[in-house]
């Protein structure tokens, strides 16, 4: 009877760590964190970005007239006013106006509440064509804020703007005559807390 054979040596069968799978357990939170996150920040993502480039027709925002003076070209500003969900009349006092490129203008939009009870809007907005949004710029505008109008009041909201003189500078807008800056007011039904003060409407000042 023949010896029997050596039998090699059994490797240890290597442990998966605790380490190892809290590791891919962060991982995996720290991805769902970021995907939920990112969804909350989509929204004023997009907004910032808009108003950062003009995408869609979304205007500027400046606190000051530009420094150079205007220009001799002009185009014409049409204005267009909408409302959905309210019990309103909007309209703007003149359709549509001879501009100055950079000169600093105001016109006004009067709303008026046709109800028997207080009721808030706010308005949202864009200019056509839509690639002249990074060259319309706003100085003051009623739609930066919600308004609450009681009932069957009447009121002038003002619009203080100017075309940047980049405007004219770009080769694309050579064939740009018309801009039309338009508004749609939608009802709030859950409007946030505000001073008094805030819903006052500013007072009128020259023509337009």
């Amino acid at each position: 009877m023949s010896p029997p054979l050596p039998q090699a040596p059994q490797q240890p069968v290597p442990r998966r760590g605790l380490g190892r799978d809290t590791a891919v357990a962060a991982a995996c939170g720290l991805v769902v964190a970021l995907m939920v996150g990112a969804s909350f920040a989509a929204v004023p993502f997009y907004n910032w970005f808009c108003r950062t480039t003009g995408f869609n027709g979304t205007t500027q925002v400046s606190r000051a007239a530009p420094n150079s003076a205007p220009l001799d070209r002009t185009v014409t500003v049409s204005f267009d006013s909408n409302v959905n969900g309210l019990p309103w009349k909007f309209e703007p006092e003149q359709r549509d106006i001879e501009v100055p490129i950079g000169k600093v203008v105001t016109v006004y939009y009067r709303i008026t509440n046709l109800s028997r009870a207080d009721t808030v809007g706010q308005a949202a907005y864009n200019v056509t064509p839509l690639t002249v949004g990074s060259y319309f710029t706003k100085i003051n505008c009623f739609c930066f804020t919600e308004q609450t109008l009681a009932a069957g009041e009447s009121r002038d909201m003002p619009v203080v703007f100017y075309i940047d003189p980049a405007f004219a500078a770009d080769s694309e807008n050579d064939t740009v005559k018309t801009i039309t800056l338009s508004y749609t007011y939608y009802s709030v039904r859950d409007p946030a807390p505000k001073p008094v003060a805030s819903s006052e409407p500013a007072p009128r000042k020259g023509n337009l």
